[in-house]
């Protein structure tokens, strides 16, 4: 430790391109944030590509996190187990840097760190997305803020499509500029998300522009893929309708940003990956995102000898549908429910009658929640190892939260990742007592992908081999999933059921949601 770091009042200073910044040494690692890697969004960039920020004179203070994105917090039901700080200012296009050397000539691996929340939520500044970990451990750790949204994702005739994406790339393009004088090495550098960032990290891996940008990446429940354009457009169509106003990017940058997030918050209301309905999400825009993303890696046309680490949680569905009491309501619906995740997943009665026959203790919400996910998440990432055999490595995290219901549920694995478990917000997800031994496990594994590429366990060949992070220690697993993922290679697919035609069997399924939606949201109103 140098005496600069045994002194926390003299802050470590770095030049960026942009102008010098001055961080604090907390615990022996330099930590800078809040440092613009783009300009304000608002104003005449509302809607548009982000653009360089200013260049300032003298030294900027980064000792702590800059405004968040503009987005509605969470309902009461899900505040409970997730945290979402929310610190205001337009300066929102800014990230943080933890790093155990501030000095040119370290050549550190580098995450960088996209979070989650379904595009519509989330930040840098969660307290579970601390890097102080992966500095000690010799991994310089960038984290990024990103427009959300309908700021970041809403689909225009007047405006370019993804900017939430775009700004994603820039703040990975100030990474390759900027890291350098951060103690990171340019060329390795490892993209990594969860859930939103993770789809997020997938498609920027297929962009050409991003060629050259990423050595490695780490995909953590969540595929890559794109948005249907019109259930986009859908989204933007139902907030201009309860506004009164054309859906346009002009008629929405007219709009008070408060009145904004309230009418986008209440249009998606309990739209989930299990009851479906209107989402932002990124969409082929034949220019940052050329063609569907799962389907440009697996052609090999995209992120040629880029390393993968990704997986998914035992019961990432949990998450879903036990906030609000969703779960009770599926089990209870039965059949319905099963004829329900068959018009979601776009499949006949035989997929269904497999997981029955797999799983024949289990209930109607266990079914349809592990058909979701498998259809949404397993069965793409399964695809895309097996077009990449050597290159990737697959893991489950299978650790119970120990608050009741959640099992291993969506989000869950964060806090061993980053090793912050201990953190209070860590905590409203896992309960108390996660074990320690798992989490320096996991986060091991995870240094030494960003390091080496090797977490540490075979990669995927035919064997199908799956690093399973659960109660007792880590252990490798062999093809654990494939007889579930197997009845999709051999199930017909059936075209999605026109909305208007009452006999299709989506239809019911569709009420019972909007039967579902009313119930909870009177329940969270008394």
């Amino acid at each position: 430790m140098t005496a600069d770091q045994a002194n926390p009042e003299v802050g470590p200073e770095v030049r960026t391109p942009y102008g010098a910044v001055r961080g604090r040494y907390e615990q022996g690692v330099a930590v800078f944030r809040g440092i613009p890697y783009a300009a304000p969004p608002f104003g005449p960039r509302r809607f548009r590509p982000p653009e360089p920020p200013e260049s300032w004179d003298g030294v900027r203070d980064a000792g702590a996190f800059g405004p968040t994105a503009p987005k509605p917090p969470y309902s009461e039901a899900f505040a409970q187990y997730l945290s979402d700080p929310d610190i205001p200012g337009d300066d929102c296009l800014n990230l943080n840097v933890w790093t155990p050397h501030p000095d040119p000539g370290a050549r550190l691996p580098v995450l960088v760190w996209l979070h989650g929340g379904a595009l519509t939520r989330g930040s840098s500044a969660v307290p579970v997305y601390d890097g102080a970990a992966f500095a000690r451990d010799g991994v310089v750790c960038v984290s990024v803020n990103y427009r959300l949204g309908i700021e970041g994702y809403g689909l225009f005739p007047d405006a370019p499509p993804n900017p939430g994406l775009r700004d994603q790339l820039a703040a990975l393009r100030w990474v390759h500029d900027a890291i350098g004088a951060f103690g990171g090495d340019p060329d390795q550098v490892t993209l990594g998300g969860q859930s939103a960032g993770a789809i997020s990290a997938g498609a920027l891996l297929a962009a050409p522009r991003t060629r050259g940008l990423v050595r490695r990446a780490v995909l953590q429940s969540g595929p890559p893929e794109a948005s249907d354009r019109e259930k986009v457009r859908r989204m933007v169509r139902r907030m201009a309708n309860r506004l009164k106003i054309p859906a346009t990017a002009e008629a929405f940058a007219a709009v008070d940003r408060d009145l904004l997030l309230r009418t986008q918050a209440d249009v998606g209301r309990l739209s989930s990956p299990v009851l479906g309905g209107p989402a932002f999400g990124v969409v082929v825009d034949g220019d940052l995102v050329p063609r569907d993303p799962l389907r440009a890696l697996i052609d090999g046309e995209a992120a040629q000898g880029v390393e993968l680490l990704m997986g998914w949680t035992r019961d990432e569905y949990r998450l879903w549908l036990v906030p609000g009491g969703l779960l009770e309501h599926i089990d209870r619906l039965g059949p319905v429910a099963l004829a329900g995740a068959m018009a979601r997943c776009h499949t006949g009665h035989e997929v269904p009658r497999g997981y029955r026959a797999l799983h024949p203790d289990a209930g109607a919400a266990e079914i349809v929640g592990q058909m979701v996910t498998d259809h949404l998440l397993r069965v793409p990432l399964h695809r895309l190892a097996d077009a990449r055999p050597g290159t990737s490595h697959l893991y489950e995290f299978a650790w119970p939260s120990r608050l009741p219901a959640l099992g291993a549920c969506h989000a869950l694995e964060l806090g061993f990742v980053f090793g912050t478990g201990d953190a209070p917000e860590s905590k409203k997800l896992a309960g108390e007592g996660a074990p320690r031994e798992l989490c320096e496990a996991m986060h091991t594994a995870w240094v030494r992908f960003a390091t080496t590429g090797n977490p540490g366990w075979q990669a995927w060949d035919a064997s199908h081999p799956v690093r399973i992070f659960g109660d007792g220690g880590p252990y490798t697993a062999y093809g654990p999933r494939d007889a579930e993922i197997d009845l999709w290679s051999t199930a017909p697919t059936v075209p999605e059921p026109a909305a208007a035609d009452i006999r299709a069997p989506g239809a019911e399924w569709a009420a019972a949601v909007r039967r579902l939606r009313r119930s909870v949201g009177a329940a969270r109103r008394r």
